[in-house]
């Protein structure tokens, strides 16, 4: 009990810095374009190239993750997040503030796609559970990435040092990670219970040619489409609306905090009805009723929360389709890689064709529009994605509530 308590807190603290070396940037980008004289198009890379690095990245997640396993390579990408973070200390020029973002963004990809797998092989009785945990931890990174890089420009009088901050966090974590679970299993294939494949030395294989695993990935990458294009254009639409940059900034995050909760909850949702397709059309429907009072002109603080509450229970329930889809560890991970590769990589181009749509009609109401139907498109694809599976699953997932439907 006790090690398995440790291994939680050693998962909640590697999963709050999956955010922080990205949001962090977003609050300060003034400051670093006036002392570095990036461009816009530049300094949005300091973002973007996170971002495709969680898409481009995951296959070799899997393969390292085979070779060398899944706890080792988690604790090794603690280190290079908080290597590439440590680096904007010394960041006065552009290009090395590019490097960070690379390096971090190599950090956070590796992270993700093992997570499954990890999961899979150490908590297989509490799956909702340890994806809470995940959820949760990294909308908190999100939240205090956001939320703290302001003060603590003005605390340490230096945007380098407010950014390296969150090296600390990536140490510490890297350091638990090594005590709590490293040392626990000891890269012993023998201390890994029979049945749950993928020790070091384990090959896996990208599932591409399965046609499960293209539904779930098609059902990850509109939900990231959706997500980032609410995180990105979210402010500047409530703007449009007549109202103040405060309360565009307060809907935000309201957004972003409301998550938290839903995460905290699903999990008890799911015991007492353990219906996956249920919650993810549930999900849905919130998220589309909060698009719609922004169609009609509504006060968007309500309809801010209402998307944060589905876009929560859609994205930790979408984490959860590859675990009850695969028998392994290493299985899930693969499954998960690439769901999260081709998924996040569709995610990145959900900004840009709301940019588009923008500029070309001059109004946000075609972009609310063709949300709109992406919810309605991804909710079709989510209801293909939880087809009744064929056989239970030998670890006895089906009291628990992994059961596709």
């Amino acid at each position: 009990m006790r090690k398995n308590v440790l291994m939680v807190v050693a998962l909640f603290l590697a999963c709050l810095n999956l955010r922080p070396a990205i949001n962090s940037i977003a609050p300060l980008l003034e400051n670093i374009r006036a002392e570095l004289g990036m461009s816009a198009a530049l300094a949005s890379l300091l973002t973007s190239i996170p971002v495709l690095c969680m898409g481009i990245f995951s296959p070799l997640a899997v393969k390292a993750g085979g070779k060398w396993g899944i706890e080792r390579i988690k604790g090794l990408s603690l280190v290079i997040i908080g290597t590439g973070t440590v680096i904007r200390l010394f960041a006065n020029t552009a290009s090395l503030l590019l490097i960070s973002a690379l390096i971090t963004g190599i950090g956070i990809a590796f992270i993700g796609p093992l997570l499954s797998g990890f999961i899979k092989r150490h908590f297989p009785g509490h799956v909702p559970a340890m994806i809470a945990v995940y959820t949760v931890a990294l909308t908190m990174g999100a939240a205090f990435g956001s939320a703290l890089s302001a003060p603590l420009l003005h605390l340490f009088h230096s945007w380098q040092r407010s950014l390296a901050f969150w090296a600390v966090i990536a140490f510490v974590a890297a350091f638990a990670w090594w005590l709590f679970v490293n040392r626990q299993i000891k890269g012993k294939a023998e201390a890994i219970p029979a049945g749950t494949a993928g020790t070091a030395g384990t090959k896996a294989r990208l599932p591409w040619g399965n046609g499960k695993a293209w539904i779930l990935t098609v059902s990850f990458g509109l939900l990231a489409m959706l997500f980032y294009s609410f995180t990105a254009w979210l402010p500047q639409m409530i703007q449009g609306m007549g109202y103040a940059k405060s309360y565009a900034a307060t809907c935000l995050t309201a957004f972003v905090v409301i998550q938290i909760p839903v995460s905290l909850v699903l999990p008890i949702l799911l015991r007492k009805l353990p219906s996956r397709r249920l919650w993810l059309f549930v999900s849905g429907l919130i998220e589309f009723a909060g698009l719609m009072l922004f169609a009609v002109q509504a006060d968007p603080l309500p309809g801010s929360a209402l998307i944060g509450i589905g876009a929560a229970g859609v994205f930790s329930l979408n984490l959860m389709l590859p675990i009850d889809a695969t028998d392994n560890a290493q299985d899930a991970a693969a499954w998960s890689a690439m769901v999260q590769s081709a998924g996040y990589v569709i995610g990145a181009a959900g900004p840009l064709l709301l940019g588009w749509i923008h500029d070309a009609t001059g109004s946000f109401a075609s972009s609310i529009a063709g949300m709109a139907v992406m919810i309605l498109v991804m909710m079709a694809v989510q209801y293909a994605a939880t087809a009744p599976k064929s056989r239970v699953h030998r670890d006895g997932a089906h009291a628990l509530g992994t059961n596709a439907r």
